[in-house]
């Protein structure tokens, strides 16, 4: 990505307006009619956020296409209601910086999203571990306390081989960990306080994603299955 692009000054003034038009016609002459609007207040913006972070959080930063893959889907409806960007979605459980904008407003969120099977056990390994495992446990009540959501795939209940009492059983049920926020379509989505909030997150989710590469670290196998 060229990131010697303009400096982002925030979303235009009808982003929210447009998804929350394309929630009434998601059609594919709607979105050609207002592919403009598209271009200037959605794609471009983000593409100019997306180059002015590259120096801090990577500059392998993409804008994921509008169209949705309705293959396997029982809604053929052609397009997403919202434009979402990612950091370092390369490889599995490496962590990755996340920002959508939608007509609900911006949603920004970082972590591990994906482990393979190798990771997951680590995961769980380090979980249970009396030192490592409570360091998470106090990290993602820190989070949760300056108002962050927890999110990540869970498991209904315990994995095999650790008790259902396990004292950090709530951890151990996931299968990612991630941190997020969330905001409604104010104003200042127009500004660049929108990037601040945004990088805001992400360096907030430092400690859990250093945590994560220190006792998780990188997929070694090619399997993405389940354990």
């Amino acid at each position: 990505m060229d990131h010697e692009i303009a400096p982002f000054a925030g979303f235009g003034p009808e982003a929210v307006t447009f998804y929350r038009r394309l929630e009434d016609d998601n059609s594919k002459a709607w979105f050609d009619d207002h592919r403009d609007v598209y271009e200037r207040d959605v794609r471009e913006p983000m593409e100019r956020l997306l180059g002015e972070v590259a120096d801090e959080f990577g500059f392998d930063g993409k804008v994921f296409r509008p169209n949705r893959d309705v293959r396997f889907s029982h809604d053929k409806s052609p397009y997403k209601l919202h434009c979402g960007a990612v950091i370092g979605d390369g490889e599995p459980g490496s962590p990755v910086y996340y920002a959508q904008v939608s007509g609900s407003g911006l949603r920004t969120a970082s972590g591990y999203y994906r482990m393979s099977r190798d990771q997951v056990a680590r995961f769980y390994a380090a979980i249970d571990d009396q030192r490592t495992g409570p360091e998470l446990a106090a990290l993602v009540a820190d989070a949760r306390t300056a108002g962050m959501e927890v999110g990540g795939s869970e498991l209904k209940t315990s994995p095999r081989g650790y008790a259902n009492d396990h004292p950090r059983v709530e951890l151990l049920r996931h299968k990612g960990l991630t941190l997020s926020r969330a905001w409604k379509p104010y104003k200042w989505l127009q500004t660049r306080e929108a990037l601040r909030r945004i990088t805001a997150l992400w360096r907030d989710a430092g400690p859990i994603n250093d945590w994560l590469q220190a006792h998780v670290g990188p997929a070694r196998e090619v399997d993405h299955g389940r354990p």
